[in-house]
């Protein structure tokens, strides 16, 4: 059987709900309190299998990922390719089936190689080389045009015939659980003559997904759409924190710098983009029709339902403000690494392609605190009388992702970032 075959058990024990069958097995990395060392695992139910502790046991049976699971990346796995990726996780998911006895019936084995996830600590899945932030949702652009620049005319004129997009920073994409301290910067409001220098006052998130490249290309070359998407691996779950008072002071003439850098979260669990072949899905229509080189012959986007929840300080549970899904962004994951390969630029093992805001038609599926209290105008009502216009400090902040399969689904976990005074 396929590793994504609706009909697949396991002998583990999974949840109907959990985001983790033996359909998903996305890979992340962790340690443990009596194992301090970082290594790969897969996240299966409430467990983790540690490959290292497979492969050590001669289990995995391909000698090229001979001790790439005993590191504290995905980078040296990714680094194999397409055809050990797929090998891999093929044999994995053939170890956890319920009628395979190899691991199931190996009692000392299982007791090693599977631990429970809420013990392990969870670290950065990859060792990011590059970060890209892309700006590839027609509504959320459309919102964000209408309220900054013109109501008839809210896309730039390059918007569609382009998929647009910013160098943004490595050094701080940190995993989900890292506290966010608000950042500080240059100030201008409109009424002010002169900026100042101070804590961010619209502190706001994005919902994103990330995509992982798991294969580099040659500085100089393009990509085919073919080509690029056998160099993504997977796909996480990714919040592009943005303080919105500095972007608007320091945006023109070269777009966001200081307002994206001090943060961008990550969920630790890497779904591999094999798991989502079944939830292809064909993105918005195109018009006008992409220059050739962008044009796509299949579907590219992806039918992932997207939640946010926002807890306060005052809050006993958190509260649902989003719902949207990924199938909205009118430029697709494959198209936006098309074009990133375009000029010439290499593309690294371990670089990570933000896909934007992803915002849906309707204003409760708007991903980002600056539509939905559209600029501070129309603040949030929360549950409790709390109102936000914008992220404050001790806010927690939650995203969650999954494909709906046909009684399972293939999840991405969660990431969740607090925010953090400055001091």
């Amino acid at each position: 059987m396929h590793p994504n075959d609706p009909r697949l058990r396991t002998f583990v024990d999974v949840d109907a709900a959990s985001d983790f069958p033996i359909q998903n097995l996305p890979y992340g990395v962790f340690s443990m309190p009596e194992q301090p060392e970082l290594r790969v695992g897969v996240a299966i139910g409430s467990q983790i299998l540690d490959l290292a502790v497979l492969e050590s046991a001669g289990l995995i049976r391909c000698d090229e990922v001979r001790g790439v699971f005993a590191k504290p990346s995905l980078n040296a796995f990714m680094a194999l390719g397409p055809k050990v990726w797929s090998q891999t996780r093929g044999r994995i998911s053939e170890l956890l089936r319920h009628d395979n006895p190899e691991l199931r019936d190996n009692a000392d084995l299982r007791m090693r190689a599977l631990v429970p996830r809420n013990r392990a600590q969870m670290h950065m899945p990859i060792r990011v080389a590059g970060f890209t932030d892309f700006y590839s949702s027609k509504e959320h652009a459309t919102n964000v045009g209408t309220m900054f620049r013109d109501k008839a005319n809210p896309l730039l004129p390059n918007w569609l015939h382009i998929p647009i997009g910013y160098n943004g920073r490595a050094s701080t994409v940190v995993v989900s659980g890292t506290p966010i301290r608000r950042p500080r910067g240059q100030l201008k409001p409109p009424t002010a003559e002169l900026p100042n220098f101070g804590p961010c006052k619209r502190l706001d998130f994005e919902l994103e997904i990330g995509v992982v490249i798991g294969q580099g290309s040659a500085m100089g070359e393009m990509l085919t759409e073919r080509q690029a998407e056998e160099m993504i691996f997977g796909f996480t779950l990714l919040n592009d924190w943005s303080a919105r008072d500095i972007q608007q002071w320091e945006y023109v003439p070269l777009g966001p710098f200081q307002a994206k850098a001090f943060g961008t979260s990550i969920s630790p669990w890497v779904v591999t983009r094999e798991a989502l072949e079944p939830f292809r899905v064909h993105g918005p229509a195109q018009d006008p029709k992409p220059l050739p080189y962008l044009r796509q012959t299949q579907p590219n986007n992806y039918d992932i339902r997207l939640e946010v929840d926002l807890r306060t300080e005052k809050m006993a549970k958190s509260a649902r403000i989003c719902r949207t899904n990924f199938k909205y962004m009118y430029w697709s994951s494959v198209q936006q690494l098309v074009h990133h390969a375009s000029s010439g630029c290499a593309m690294n093992v371990g670089d990570l392609l933000g896909s934007g805001t992803i915002s849906g038609p309707e204003k409760a599926e708007h991903g980002s605190m600056l539509e939905l209290s559209w600029n501070g105008t129309t603040p949030l009502e929360i549950d409790g009388g709390e109102r936000r216009s914008f992220l404050e400090d001790g806010d927690s902040l939650r995203i969650r992702g999954w494909c709906q399969g046909d009684g399972y689904r293939v999840g991405f976990g969660e990431v969740e970032g607090s925010i953090v005074a400055v001091e």
